[in-house]
């Protein structure tokens, strides 16, 4: 399912010789596409190298030299690998924002689509306006009452509390859960 708010991320791959050679020699490639494919483009793009048509020198090295479609939340590097790219595309498309958000919470490791797909929807908690809307959820799912303590005495009802941002705060602290910031508030990970 192709979430809609995701432009198609896509890469700048670039040629270093012609770089070296103060030539601007590269392609925007799609990278939700397969490996294997944005690769053999890559290879084309070398292929067709400007420095090596003039001297005869094989194009054989490139890096990313932009991006655009991927998210605030991702920062590709020059080396990055093409496998790691077309992953967090796919997912990121697939999922929008939040993906993005999961993928920059830790080392990601590379594996099928499938795979990826099921690790996130397992780790993804949901988005709320703040840590704090998520813990009043959690208490709520419970059947927790904040405000109606079952079993306190009426007299001590107006005393008596949950804390939720120091119990939200506390799960955050104690690595149950981490959070990423939103444009709405914040994304919400179980921690495997």
């Amino acid at each position: 399912m192709e979430h809609p708010d995701t432009p198609t991320p896509r890469i700048y791959v670039a040629s270093l010789s012609d770089y070296n050679a103060g030539i601007l020699h590269g392609r925007w490639l799609d990278a939700t596409a397969q490996p294997e494919d944005i690769e053999r483009q890559i290879s084309e793009m070398l292929t067709d190298s400007p420095t090596t048509r003039r001297y005869g020198d094989v194009a054989e090295e490139w890096a990313i030299h932009d991006y655009e479609g991927f998210s605030p939340f991702v920062q590709l590097g020059e080396y990055e690998s093409i496998e790691r790219v077309a992953a967090l595309a796919r997912g990121l498309v697939a999922h929008g924002e939040a993906f993005a958000a999961w993928w920059s919470t830790e080392e990601r490791e590379v594996t099928d689509d499938a795979e990826m797909e099921a690790a996130f929807e397992e780790q993804f908690l949901g988005e709320y306006g703040s840590i704090e809307d998520y813990g009043r959820q959690v208490l709520e799912d419970m059947g927790i009452e904040v405000e109606e303590l079952l079993g306190v005495p009426d007299g001590l009802r107006p005393y008596v509390r949950v804390d939720v941002e120091a119990w939200t705060r506390d799960m955050e602290h104690g690595g149950e859960i981490s959070t990423v910031e939103s444009q709405g508030g914040v994304y919400v990970f179980w921690s495997a």
